[in-house]
């Protein structure tokens, strides 16, 4: 029986997401084929945690914990972390030398796509898909808000460069509400993106290799509700969105979206399962790339499950096919 570790938690503001989506996936997979764990990664330390909740030593010098007195190894890591440091790349570089197989895209797409900046100029180039305008900034340096203004216009978005689940994102609708949301938004991380509006629909499609065919699920599409104009961290988590799925929308609409997506995940070089995240402007019939989550949600009411589901893949069939691919590729 394999060894498979669900590794959640993490050091952003997405660590409760990330122990939802952990905690789904623990209690989804099937504890007669695999061996499963739970690994909590947090700043003050990193530990496991057996099937009553007790916290289990853990080795960082090969990723072990102590079970019962017996040194437990992993097949697989399962990575779950939204954010730092999971979604970034330095787990699976710390995981690649190791030897241990995980579930996610390796380290450099992690860390080329969790930094929206870097990941917007690339995608930019390739040529298939519009990106906003924008303005990457780094703390420290000097900041001129008129100047923003002038080459992005009103109404714009402030978003942390390495972030997500729309922490510290805001929507500015007026110049003197700028500075403030950049300021917020450097709270999180030290480099802050500061985007054009994209007036459109939302769009959502997982993509997902696996060992014997390429998965691209039916589309979702993001209807905010009561106050909330866009899906800020309230209305992902706390209810106030519609996600529909598959989206009430033309067939040359989905299909757009889809081969998009499943594009990307080839020219962005991802494995496992990723989300591509667009807005859809109808009046001018142009798709524009937000972002790639190369470890999008996995708690119940998440969007990717939904989507697979929609496809008649269960949940706990989705997670063994990432398990079963991770572990039949290289190492």
């Amino acid at each position: 029986m394999k060894n498979i570790a669900i590794v959640m938690g993490g050091y952003s503001g997405e660590h409760d997401i990330s122990i939802a989506s952990g905690t789904q996936v623990y209690q989804t997979l099937d504890k007669t084929k695999y061996n499963v764990v739970r690994i909590v990664i947090e700043r003050g330390s990193w530990y496991g945690l057996d099937a009553n909740d007790n916290r289990l030593p853990l080795d960082k010098n090969d990723f072990s914990v102590t079970i019962n007195g017996q040194k437990t190894l992993f097949d697989l890591a399962f990575i779950l972390i939204h954010g730092n440091p999971g979604e970034n790349g330095v787990l699976q570089g710390y995981f690649d030398m190791l030897g241990i197989r995980y579930t996610t895209c390796g380290f450099y797409s992690s860390m080329l796509t969790f930094h929206k900046g870097y990941c917007n100029a690339l995608v930019r180039s390739f040529g298939i898909v519009n990106v906003a305008r924008s303005v990457l900034l780094y703390k420290g340096q000097p900041i001129d808000s008129d100047a923003i203004v002038s080459q992005l216009g009103l109404p714009l978005f402030v978003k942390p460069a390495t972030g997500g689940s729309s922490v510290a994102t805001t929507k500015v609708k007026n110049a003197a509400a700028l500075m403030p949301a950049i300021e917020e938004a450097f709270g999180e991380a030290d480099e802050v993106m500061v985007e054009e509006f994209v007036k459109g629909r939302e769009f959502d499609c997982g993509v997902f290799q696996a060992s014997d065919r390429r998965l691209v699920f039916p589309i979702t599409e993001i209807v905010p509700t009561g106050n909330h104009d866009f899906f800020d961290y309230d209305a992902k988590y706390n209810g106030f969105s519609n996600e529909i799925t598959p989206a009430e929308v033309g067939e040359e609409v989905s299909s757009l979206v889809q081969q998009t997506s499943s594009r990307l995940y080839d020219l962005l070089n991802c494995r496992g399962i990723v989300r591509f995240d667009y807005i859809y402007n109808p009046e001018h019939n142009k798709l524009f790339f937000l972002e790639a989550n190369t470890i999008p949600g996995q708690s119940a009411e998440s969007i990717v499950p939904k989507q697979a589901r929609a496809m008649g893949i269960s949940t706990s069939r989705l997670y063994e096919m990432a398990i079963e691919t991770a572990l039949s590729a290289n190492p």
